[in-house]
């Protein structure tokens, strides 16, 4: 029986993986890179900041190292998600529903704490929250069940009562390795691994609200 849930935030609960696309590109023609990559996203998308920031440096001969990389694109992202990155339809809906049944969530995510923090706060949804987990505890991110297991140790919750909502397969796989239930829910930007999210989950939903039907 599923007790808690543990979300993601980019592509699942906000509608961010186009800023995260193009924000690549905007960092690597600041550094002389004119034509970067059209994949160079999904190159370091199962990376952590840190790794991608030596991917970039190591690919592509840049002359700044780690520490900048990761401070300049904080810089880049940061107005979006202070002001412009929306929910994705029926976040709000889902997390009533959720209350109404006394089911506890929190989420994990491998994005820059202050981001998380800021657009949580804006739509009024980090106070709902039991926990947020990132990065910053978690260094291995989403390579290493870890933090999945955090946020189900704050819940009181071993990993078969938890569902681990994910829009990504690599995640939904390091989930599964980790005996945790998934849900993968549909994002544009994750549309070419669907079939594979399909078979790989234990549940695949076009959007948010589809998953109350779990309950």
């Amino acid at each position: 029986m599923i007790r808690g849930i543990i979300f993601d935030l980019d592509g699942t609960l906000i509608d961010s993986m186009p800023v995260w696309y193009e924000v690549d590109r905007i960092f690597l023609r600041e550094q002389g890179i004119e034509n970067p990559p059209e994949d160079i996203s999904e190159k370091v998308k199962k990376m952590t900041i840190e790794k991608s920031s030596e991917f970039f440096i190591n690919t592509f001969n840049l002359k700044c190292d780690v520490p900048y990389i990761i401070k300049r694109i904080e810089e880049i992202v940061k107005k979006e998600y202070e002001e412009n990155i929306p929910l994705k339809p029926y976040v709000n809906e889902l997390l009533d529903f959720l209350d109404s049944k006394g089911l506890h969530y929190g989420v994990a995510t491998v994005t820059y704490k202050s981001l998380a923090e800021a657009v949580l706060k804006r739509h009024d949804i980090y106070k709902r929250l039991d926990f947020m987990l990132t990065v910053d505890e978690y260094p291995l991110g989403k390579k290493n069940y870890d933090i999945y297991k955090g946020g189900a140790d704050i819940l009181g919750l071993s990993p078969e009562n938890s569902l681990v909502i994910e829009d990504s397969l690599h995640c939904i796989q390091t989930a599964r390795a980790g005996g945790f239930v998934t849900a993968g829910v549909y994002d544009e930007m994750s549309a070419d691994d669907g079939e594979e999210i399909k078979i790989t989950a234990d549940y695949y939903f076009k959007n948010l609200s589809e998953i109350v039907s779990i309950f």
